[in-house]
């Protein structure tokens, strides 16, 4: 494991936003290491308001979509809601659909088969809305490079509102109005949003039609931070304000869908994190083990009995998923080691049986073990298809570009890809793509990484700094949870294993016999020699409230000790 200190702010800016802000020079440090620097941008960040939203109207064609809407009501036209079938899609669908459904009956939502028709808009979906009389499609998280499918519902008289957040390619697609902050020439000063934040900007502005603000608009927040955690955009600007208010609402008054997951899980207060390891997983099963249009059933049903039915079949989906992603991921690992590929720069592996739905959970668990870009292939048809994932600081879409002679058709981003390719073409490409990386990855990306805020004496942990820093939340890319360093540590002699095999450490720390603090350490039992005879150590760790029999106590969250 590397650590690496993040860049010290000058003593100067420091010491005069320290003064500003009336707030200790560690305060100060953080958050300008989060590009804060004066009082006006640090009320922004602690006091989020719906106020600092942007005019949903600054974004290019939003004018187009809105009338193209407005009309399609007026003149009685059926509209199909479409989506894709993950976190962001079906949240999408959910948002939009509910949304115009409050006053208009005439709206139908599509979300297509994983395994049938792939991802994004398809042929098969457009068909549905010419065999029902649908005139006009909104396409959510998806649609920017479909350009094929665009021209094909063109011929049939449907008009398409594409709302996407993906890179645009060279040519756009042909609708009636591109809804996306990172095409090139759209003014939109925030770039970030997800898929359901692009809806949520077209609901505002339909909304700002009847005189409503974003304040009339913030039961729909629940889907929208939950989208914001579940495909990791920053949560930074935009996306920290409806990523606020979104929790908010999660934790107070979600909708019934939502609430039917939560009690599920019996967690009192959730956290982004919690979001992303608890309500995401679920909402994703059903598109992995059965079909996403369940998902949108559940988050937009009223009824609480009929919500809690669905949330139960979603949490069958996600138990099934669960045991089947267990099973290949050790299947996996065991063709990696029986292949003798430990060494390799990638692991690239492949069974015609694997569920396609869980290949991408495969590739993110085999990257954790061995730390370096990998794919996980399956047969889908009578092609092959993969999930690739990559570590921090490489660019896999790029590495994909320069084996795309021996692929069918990829798509993605710098940290996930999915692609497909011929079965015969499947041991070239492996060669290919192990050649591409070993020749153009840095060898230090292949040991995993801890990006350090600040050193930190055990002395200046108190409670008033804790409550400063609950306030940094939400934490997520481009904010994410303060990481500290301290030397010179010794356990108090109370260090010991915890857990299944005693995996996990506990401790109690000191340093220049500072007052004891307690420590956990997940997955850190294999370090219980480095504490033994109170020798000294250096920890990395984030702070952490520790609530044991109604008592709440400050204690260390390790993340590694050397």
């Amino acid at each position: 494991m590397r650590w690496t200190l993040k860049p010290k702010p000058t003593q100067e800016d420091i010491n005069r936003l320290s003064k500003e802000l009336n707030v200790e020079e560690l305060v100060a440090h953080l958050l300008l290491q989060r590009g804060i620097t004066n009082y006006d941008e640090a009320k922004h960040f602690f006091r989020p308001e719906l106020d600092h939203l942007h005019d949903p109207f600054l974004m290019k064609d939003m004018q187009k979509a809105v009338e193209r809407i407005e009309r399609a009501i007026e003149s009685q036209e059926n509209i199909l809601v479409y989506g894709d079938y993950d976190v962001d899609g079906t949240t999408s669908v959910a948002l939009m659909a509910s949304f115009l459904q409050e006053n208009y009956p005439n709206v139908a939502t599509y979300i297509p088969d994983r395994y049938e028709e792939g991802y994004g808009v398809s042929f098969q979906g457009i068909d549905f809305a010419e065999d029902n009389d649908i005139s006009l499609i909104i396409a959510l998280d998806c649609g920017i490079k479909a350009i094929d499918k665009v021209k094909y519902a063109l011929e049939k008289g449907i008009d398409f509102i594409i709302c996407d957040h993906h890179r645009p390619g060279e040519i756009l697609p042909e609708a009636v109005a591109i809804l996306d902050p990172k095409q090139e020439d759209c003014p939109y000063p925030y770039k970030e949003l997800c898929g359901c934040g692009v809806g949520f900007k077209l609901i505002q502005a339909l909304a700002s039609r009847k005189g409503q603000t974003a304040e009339d608009l913030i039961l729909y927040l629940d889907l929208v931070a939950t989208a914001i955690a579940a495909d990791i955009v920053p949560i930074t600007g935009e996306n920290r304000v409806l990523a606020h208010f979104g929790l908010q609402v999660i934790n107070a008054s979600p909708r019934i869908g939502i609430k039917a997951l939560i009690d599920q899980v019996k967690k009192r207060t959730l956290t982004i994190t919690d979001v992303v390891f608890i309500i995401a997983p679920r909402i994703n099963a059903a598109g992995r083990m059965k079909h996403g249009q369940h998902a949108v059933a559940l988050l937009t049903e009223t009824d609480f009995n009929i919500a809690q039915q669905y949330a139960q079949e979603i949490e069958s989906f996600n138990a099934e998923r669960r045991n089947l992603d267990q099973e290949t991921t050790e299947a996996a690992l065991l063709q990696i080691q029986e292949n003798a590929e430990e060494n390799r720069f990638t692991s690239v592996v492949y069974n015609e049986n694997w569920h396609k739905g869980v290949i991408g959970i495969v590739a993110s668990r085999l990257t954790e073990t061995y730390y370096r870009p990998t794919l996980v292939f399956t047969k889908s048809g009578d092609k092959l298809s993969a999930s690739a994932r990559s570590v921090k600081g490489f660019d896999i879409y790029n590495a994909l570009e320069g084996c795309s002679d021996c692929i069918e058709q990829f798509g993605g981003h710098m940290y996930a890809a999915g692609l497909t390719l011929l079965e015969e073409q499947f041991e070239t490409f492996k060669q290919q793509f192990e050649k591409v990386v070993s020749e153009t990855i840095d060898p230090n990306l292949l040991q995993p990484e801890i990006s350090i805020d600040a050193q930190l004496e055990l002395h200046q942990i108190t409670p008033k700094l804790m409550r400063i820093l609950k306030q940094f939340a939400p934490f997520g890319p481009g904010n994410m949870t303060p990481v500290f360093m301290a030397e010179g540590l010794r356990d108090t002699g109370y260090a010991r294993g915890v857990g299944d095999d005693e995996k996990h450490l506990k401790a109690s720390l000191s340093q220049k016999g500072s007052t004891p603090i307690g420590a956990i350490g997940f997955n850190l039992g294999n370090k219980l020699d480095l504490l033994k005879d109170k020798k000294p150590f250096d920890a990395v760790f984030s702070l952490d409230e520790n609530e044991w029999n109604g008592t709440v106590s400050l204690q260390l969250k390790l993340r590694d000790i050397r």
